[in-house]
């Protein structure tokens, strides 16, 4: 997807729960993600901390507008989704960001 003003990014960070990863990635990888993609999103980073402060992860996904993306944080689909990172994941926050092509915080 080209940048454009009418593109928008759906930024996820978070911490992951301590305790066993697995099944934090394994709802990640196997379920998260691909379902979010099938609504119309595509993910295009995901980031690590190493070091200081900041959230332990951040995700960044793609929209084509934000009244595509508003109707995707709408559904029940993404409400399910969200609910079920809540178990493995704490300091959840979302922000939806203008696209831009440098790194978004």
């Amino acid at each position: 997807m080209e940048e454009n003003s009418r593109a928008v990014k759906l930024l996820l960070s978070f911490d992951p729960k301590p305790g066993p990863r697995e099944a934090y990635f394994r709802y990640m990888m196997g379920e998260f993600i691909p379902t979010m993609e099938s609504m119309g999103l595509r993910l295009v980073e995901a980031w690590h901390t190493a070091y200081g402060p900041y959230p332990l992860r951040l995700t960044g996904f793609i929209a084509q507008d934000r009244q595509q993306l508003e109707q995707i944080l709408a559904s029940e689909d993404f409400r399910a989704l969200e609910q079920k990172l809540l178990e493995y994941v704490q300091n959840y926050h979302r922000r939806v960001v203008p696209l831009h092509r440098r790194f978004q915080f």
